[in-house]
């Protein structure tokens, strides 16, 4: 028997399993989309099968496993994955079947409103598939399912493996792909850049093209629309330097939540955009929610600021968000005693605060505290114990000042004061020396 043409296109009529294949949806460089009926539940869905040439670069365990990987993302704003299996000799993905794509949508006239919550819908899914370390990797309209006049991003996993293939022919310069994703180096940002691309055409109503040269065409209309608050959210999401981009999804989502209330130059437009979640929702909460859900565990910033509720850790001597001095700590601490000058905490085997400069404390105690927080060694090779915690100031062993500059996984930034990791993407000013940061 002859093997099984994997790239040839399948007619309406064959049966692929439990699946009755009723017609192509549509077909791309990577994959063909039918619109099947699963035969045994009686419901339809669209099937994705990718052609021949991109499995057979990838052996079907690790295919297998990437797309299922991908697979356990969950979020409204995501497309489920309902399977993923080889049937009769083809990689079959199942998805719900959607009304249409963004890139049909686009062929037919688009309000502005309408624009901006598909654009917010995307912003939102693509946040949280970076908040679990997910890159998606082919942003585009074809990928934005609309269900119900909503967008749900599909395809995670499948992209990942066709970048290997795009590396491979050298392709993939065109479109909305970013430059360095290209050349086979995607990243958090290739993906902002990709959204960029896409909120700029649901604006504009044109895309931008190679060299992606500020401002692109279309920009006149764009001027005409949109506040310029939300067009310098475009604008830097297609930097093509990656670094002059927002990290993440997430600090661009916060971005154009801040804009969204204003962004139409029209009046008219605008207060149709004021929906029941923009009311509720105050745009600094979803910023710090955002923040949280990136940074919060790795800073502890279990505290709020006594001035302006933003997230503050224990160890932050100014508020990163209104810059208040925090002299003293107020709020949640992780151990049981605390320092009489600064009411941070206290180990008890601690003879000095490692928070603030001062005189030494009797310690009542022989036992050594063990902590999984010990993360770092102090530089004094005379120091009894040398253990030092993310962000002390001080060894509490030797009452030296930390020389070591601490910085923050995930953020490549640092603070032209104090040289320690900040945030720059949420933060207005450093907190650990008080120093605005220049956004």
């Amino acid at each position: 028997m002859s093997a099984v043409d994997r790239s040839a296109v399948i007619r309406s009529g064959t049966r692929l399993g439990k699946y009755r294949i009723e017609g192509k949806l549509g077909q791309g460089a990577f994959a063909t989309v039918y619109r099947a009926m699963d035969t045994l539940e009686g419901m339809r869905v669209a099937l994705k099968i990718p052609n021949g040439s991109v499995v057979e670069s990838e052996s079907k365990d690790d295919f297998l496993r990437e797309v299922r990987l991908a697979a356990r993302l969950r979020h409204p704003r995501i497309l489920p994955l309902k399977s993923a299996d080889y049937i009769d000799d083809r990689l079959v993905l199942t998805y719900p079947l959607g009304d249409k794509t963004l890139d049909d949508r686009l062929h037919t006239r688009l309000t502005f409103a309408t624009a901006l919550e598909y654009f917010g819908q995307m912003l939102e899914a693509i946040a949280a598939a970076h908040e679990q370390k997910v890159i998606h990797c082919d942003i585009k309209p074809d990928n934005l399912i609309l269900i119900d006049d909503e967008i749900y991003l599909a395809d995670f996993g499948i992209a990942k493996i066709a970048l290997r293939t795009i590396k491979a022919s050298g392709s993939g310069t065109v479109g909305y792909c970013a430059p360095e994703q290209a050349m086979g180096k995607p990243s958090f940002r290739s993906d902002v850049f990709s959204a960029g691309l896409v909120g700029y055409r649901l604006f504009a109503g044109k895309l931008p093209e190679w060299p992606f040269d500020w401002p692109p065409a279309g920009f006149d209309r764009l001027k005409q629309r949109a506040h310029p608050d939300l067009v310098e959210v475009l604008r830097r999401s297609i930097a093509l330097n990656p670094r002059q981009r927002y990290a993440t999804a997430a600090p661009m989502l916060a971005a154009f939540l801040r804009a969204k209330p204003h962004a139409a130059r029209d009046s008219g437009a605008r207060s149709l955009t004021r929906t029941k979640s923009t009311t509720q929702r105050h745009w600094k909460t979803v910023q710090w929610r955002q923040f949280q859900r990136l940074f919060g565990k790795q800073l502890a910033t279990r505290c709020q600021c006594s001035e302006c509720s933003g997230p503050v850790a224990e160890s932050m001597k100014y508020c990163p968000w209104c810059a208040a001095e925090r002299s003293k700590h107020v709020g949640e601490s992780r151990t049981d005693e605390c320092c009489p000058r600064c009411e941070r905490g206290l180990k008890p085997d601690w003879p000095y605060c490692p928070w603030c400069y001062g005189p030494g404390f009797e310690v009542h105690t022989d036992r050594s505290y063990s902590d999984v927080a010990y993360t770092a060694k102090c530089a004094n090779k005379n120091c009894q114990d040398r253990r030092l915690m993310a962000f002390m100031r001080y060894c509490p062993w030797c009452h030296r000042k930390v020389k070591r500059k601490w910085k923050i996984e995930g953020s490549d930034e640092t603070c032209t004061g104090c040289g320690w990791g900040v945030v720059g993407e949420f933060w207005s000013c450093c907190p650990w020396c008080g120093k605005a940061i220049n956004q």
